[in-house]
């Protein structure tokens, strides 16, 4: 008997059914936020004329071009210059429909590392030079899409429900 068994039979059974509950919807929370988040960022950012501009106070070009030489991958920044607001257009949509994807629990491991790798380059470009680092939101967010690249959405999710499908029929 590991110390683990002696403090959950030490506990009530309703105590112990609270955590084994709570542990199995850890990642939900998290899953929301991310979703609901991206989404609204994508939905912000297709609404906003300024922002879908190649250049002008608040567009896509113009901050590109403030952070091009404080970046870690300039030729990055460069890359997105090259159409602005074809770039604004895509990270836009690519973030809506991670947050989609989070939200519906669909593909959630896909949809993890999509926002991961959106949050990953908006860390190495826009939010590279923000002092001290942790001031800078991108890198939070890229650690936050770890736990559910590597665990999806095992819950109240369109995953798990395809998943108990699947074991149905099989």
């Amino acid at each position: 008997m590991n110390r683990t068994d002696v403090l959950e039979t030490d506990a009530p059974r309703d105590v112990v059914g609270l955590r084994e509950l709570a542990s199995r919807h850890a990642l939900l929370p998290l899953r929301l936020f991310l979703g609901v988040t991206f989404v609204y960022a994508g939905i912000d950012k297709l609404t906003d004329p300024a922002f879908l501009s190649a250049s002008g106070d608040g567009s896509i070009g113009d901050m590109m071009r403030g952070v091009r030489d404080t970046s870690a991958i300039p030729g990055l920044v460069d890359l997105s210059l090259n159409s602005p607001v074809g770039f604004a257009v895509a990270l836009a949509i690519g973030e809506i429909l991670v947050g989609l994807g989070a939200l519906a629990g669909l593909l959630t491991r896909v949809a993890a590392v999509g926002g991961a790798l959106i949050a990953l380059s908006l860390w190495l470009t826009v939010s590279w030079a923000v002092t001290p680092y942790y001031y800078g939101n991108d890198l939070a967010y890229l650690f936050c899409w770890v736990p559910l690249v590597m665990a999806g959405a095992p819950y109240w999710s369109l995953d798990a429900l395809i998943r108990r499908r699947r074991r149905a029929t099989d």
